[in-house]
């Protein structure tokens, strides 16, 4: 079994799959190495581990996954991949986004498809039917956009968004609510529509904490996944283990 641990600027996931099969994943405030041990006493077939992290996090817990598992690695610009990686500067390539195309080519193997993870930024990823990832632009979140005009307008409050939003707004609120939501959803419609003339027979994957504000106001096909990082990051493991 393999063992997946994803440490973002806000949360850790952890996940457990049984070679390519997600078991379970469960989001964490803080990981010690106090869960890694009870996960190991409880599974004892638990023999290989991926950590991605974009910040800081205890020394001990390296340590304690290097010492514990017959295979562990830590993402890095130089861990290979199964994918061709087309971006001019890997090593500032984020490591979700990274992670993420290649969970892209897992679910839709053989096809291309845009990657659109909604969080704090909204990423685009484009990976092509010959498994190249292309590159991908980067925008301001839904809730980013919100405390950006509330940040550097002297008046405007900070609202939150909300299902139920106007097409025109009727009030300072409103008005704000419809702008931003509208404006991003206009914006992601765009980059569908755009890159569905380009690529024949287009995939779309939304993943992130605002993908179901997508999946319920965009019209086009799409195909919502909260695991995708994960899956990237297992499929990874799998590959760098059956590398050895």
């Amino acid at each position: 079994m393999n063992l997946v641990i994803d440490i973002g600027n806000s949360r850790i996931k952890l996940a457990l799959f049984n070679e390519r099969d997600l078991m379970f994943n469960v989001p964490l405030d803080e990981l010690n190495v106090a869960h890694l041990q009870l996960l190991l006493d409880e599974h004892a077939d638990l023999n290989h581990a991926i950590l991605s992290s974009v910040r800081e996090y205890p020394k001990e817990l390296k340590q304690f996954l290097q010492k514990s598992f017959k295979y562990f690695i830590e993402l890095d610009a130089s861990t290979p991949v199964p994918l061709i990686n087309r971006y001019e500067t890997p090593d500032t390539l984020g490591k979700d986004r990274l992670a993420a195309a290649v969970g892209a080519t897992e679910i839709f193997p053989g096809k291309n498809v845009l990657v659109i993870d909604a969080g704090t930024a909204i990423t685009y990823e484009l990976v092509t039917a010959n498994n190249e990832y292309l590159g991908g632009n980067i925008s301001p979140g839904l809730s980013t956009r919100f405390k950006a005009l509330s940040h550097f307008t002297g008046k405007l409050p900070l609202v939150e968004s909300s299902d139920d939003f106007p097409m025109l707004g009727s009030n300072t609120s409103t008005a704000i609510q419809a702008g931003v939501q509208m404006g991003l959803l206009f914006e992601v419609q765009q980059y569908i529509e755009y890159f569905n003339t380009i690529y024949e027979n287009l995939e779309i994957i939304i993943t992130g904490g605002d993908a179901k504000f997508f999946d319920k106001k965009l019209k086009n096909s799409i195909f919502v996944n909260f695991n995708l990082t994960l899956i990237g990051l297992n499929r990874i493991l799998e590959y760098n283990v059956k590398e050895t």
